[in-house]
């Protein structure tokens, strides 16, 4: 036994979500599309989570804040394209949920998941770029795989969105 709670998403009243970490990449749009399409065949919901990466200010607290704001500005903006997306890409009805972390990754990651009992799998887009898959990606299929408590989904970068549509 793992020791953690089991997920509450069949219990009255819940919904499974797809968790995907927002950016503008061209994979996360992958992943947003994989995600809409799999919550809408399954209907389940869409929860997206942008995560504004600390920076070390401790003597400078203004500084903290202004980034702190500048973040959920970015953060607003990027929601507002994604909904942008869905709507055309044919997804106005699903029910998607927004979620700013502010910290390491890893942990936001952790944290949002430990947070919402819902959320059902973890999906990223995996980046075409010879420098690896994403670092979010290395880091989840590596120490972390055997224990995350949810599954992850990797989408391929190489996918269209008709191979994505017909695998979702």
């Amino acid at each position: 036994m793992s020791g953690r709670k089991i997920r509450t998403l069949h219990e009255e009243g819940h919904r499974r979500k797809f968790l995907v970490v927002v950016d503008e990449s061209a994979e996360c749009s992958s992943a947003v599309y994989f995600s809409a399409c799999r919550a809408t065949n399954t209907n389940s919901d869409l929860a997206m989570l942008f995560i504004v990466e600390s920076e070390d200010f401790q003597h400078w607290l203004r500084v903290e804040e202004i980034h702190r704001e500048e973040g959920e500005q970015k953060a607003a903006a990027v929601f507002r394209l994604y909904q942008r997306k869905l709507k055309a890409w044919g997804f106005e009805d699903l029910n998607t949920h927004e979620i700013i972390g502010h910290g390491e990754p890893s942990a936001e990651i952790t944290t949002a998941i430990h947070d919402d009992q819902d959320i059902s799998f973890l999906v990223l887009g995996a980046s075409t770029s010879s420098e690896g898959p994403g670092k979010l990606i290395s880091w989840l299929a590596g120490k972390e795989s055997g224990t995350f408590p949810v599954p992850i989904v990797i989408v391929p970068g190489t996918l269209d969105f008709d191979e994505i549509k017909a695998l979702a």
